[in-house]
């Protein structure tokens, strides 16, 4: 796999899942130095962390204080940085709406992996569905990092 200075999560909104993937990923231990950062296709002003996402980060020991969400720009893709949405839909959307946006560097995290099934948006469900996508995520994200490293 080629190798990236910039690992960017997006998501919708950029409140629940993309922190969650960067939090996680955080805490791995990358044979690279890596930046981890997340954005929304839909980030109309800064919000902090979804209440319930946040709630289960901390339960799992991740922690985002002071998290903000950011809009995704033209600036945000570079040659080093791998791009990776949680859906099929918003890998489409960006490969339309940002010039910059090379299919080479931009893929949904699941598929990624090797894996099948995409990492659900758990917004607007009980916190039961937080702590599922929470666990899919790490296990997805492992993955990941066994890819980045080579193992």
């Amino acid at each position: 796999m080629k190798q990236y200075g910039r690992i960017m999560f997006v998501a919708e909104s950029g409140t629940c899942r993309a922190p969650m993937a960067a939090g996680i990923l955080e805490e791995y231990n990358l044979k690279r130095p890596v930046e981890i950062a997340t954005r929304g296709l839909v980030v109309l002003f800064p919000e902090p962390l979804n209440q319930k996402a946040e709630a289960v980060m901390i339960s799992n020991g991740t922690n985002m204080d002071g998290y903000m969400s950011t809009q995704l720009t033209e600036e945000d893709f570079t040659e080093e940085t791998l791009v990776l949405t949680m859906e099929r839909a918003q890998l489409e959307k960006i490969l339309e709406k940002y010039e910059r946006a090379d299919p080479e560097n931009v893929y949904v995290l699941t598929e990624l992996v090797g894996e099948e099934l995409e990492i659900i948006d758990p917004y607007g469900g009980p916190l039961q569905s937080y702590g599922l996508c929470y666990e899919s995520l790490r296990r997805t994200i492992l993955k990941l990092v066994n890819l980045l490293n080579g193992d």
